[in-house]
């Protein structure tokens, strides 16, 4: 099969390569897809897991991406949930290869029933925003309606299924970012927008839940705005900021079967779609996930047409 290869952890997306490589078999609980859509998160060559395997044993060279939509072609031996046939879309272990190939195996529970009225491309777009997007919020920010709440970088891919998935909840949604971002914040939902190259973060007032996904001096300065009691969640790392009697909460997005359902159930009644930037083949790849200029939105990879 195609499968695109990253060899070099300091080249980044420049050190990939497209080459051919065995086609992966069903382990205990796996299912085999054939990849029609798949993405990369921007800064997932930078983590372990790319290179090694959870023993610490090297990997390289190693099949990246996590985000999938396509079908499945095969099952592994007790695998239940799913058939041979089957639509699906879902988000892949860290410590193994990946889906910009034309197949993975990948748990069956990780996966979730794609319905055919959704494209692929869609499918594998909502993956890794909409579940980052959902855990930071109700999972972990434990968001309530009417409650005031500031997401950093609005207009992005992540922030913005944050900004929608938080206004539908019910809560005041304040986005962040640089000024270009202010018309996309808008537009998927923010009620107001704080330029952070040019206005003062703090003049917004007290929130009761930030949800970041910049980090730094942000972070710090995010906990300061928060009411007593409230939330900072970030998906940047650990952090030693603090909201005055309140939590700071860093996580790892993860797999859910039922939280995708609902992702997906919400895209096809209007109520969320996820921010595209562009679509190339797998042949294309090496060159749109290495763009001369930034593509604004999620690089989606039709690995099969």
């Amino acid at each position: 099969m195609k499968a695109i290869v990253a060899t070099d952890q300091a080249a980044g997306t420049a050190g990939m390569k497209l080459v051919e490589r065995p086609e992966p078999q069903a382990a205990i609980n796996d299912v085999v897809v054939k990849v029609y859509a798949s993405a990369i998160t921007g800064d997932e060559l930078s983590w372990p897991s790319t290179w090694t395997d959870r023993h610490f044993n090297g990997r390289t060279p190693s099949i990246p991406g996590h985000e999938l939509a396509g079908v499945v072609t095969a099952l592994g031996y007790g695998t239940t949930g799913l058939s041979i046939g089957q639509r699906v879309f879902g988000l892949t272990d860290w410590y193994r290869d990946g889906t910009l190939a034309e197949y993975v195996a990948v748990e069956a529970r990780n996966l979730a029933p794609l319905p055919g009225d959704v494209d692929y491309t869609v499918g594998a777009a909502l993956v890794m925003p909409g579940l980052t997007a959902w855990q930071g919020l109700f999972d972990h920010g434990r968001l309530r309606a009417g409650q005031r709440v500031l997401v950093h970088g609005a207009s992005g891919v992540v922030g913005s299924m944050a900004v929608q998935l938080a206004r539908a909840a019910g809560a005041y949604v304040i986005g962040t970012g640089r000024k270009d971002g202010l018309e996309a914040s808008i537009d998927f939902g923010a009620q107001e927008y704080v330029d952070l190259d040019n206005d003062v973060l703090e003049d917004v007032g007290a929130v009761d839940l930030v949800f970041d996904v910049l980090g730094g001096d942000i972070v710090t300065r995010s906990a300061g705005i928060i009411r007593p009691g409230g939330t900072l969640v970030t998906i940047t790392g650990p952090t030693d900021a603090r909201p005055a009697g309140g939590l700071t909460i860093d996580f790892v997005v993860e797999a859910d079967r039922a939280q995708l359902s609902e992702i997906v159930q919400r895209f096809r009644e209007g109520r969320l779609r996820p921010h595209i930037g562009a679509i190339a083949s797998l042949d294309d790849a090496l060159a749109a996930l290495n763009p001369k200029k930034k593509t604004k939105g999620k690089t989606i990879i039709r690995v099969c047409p």
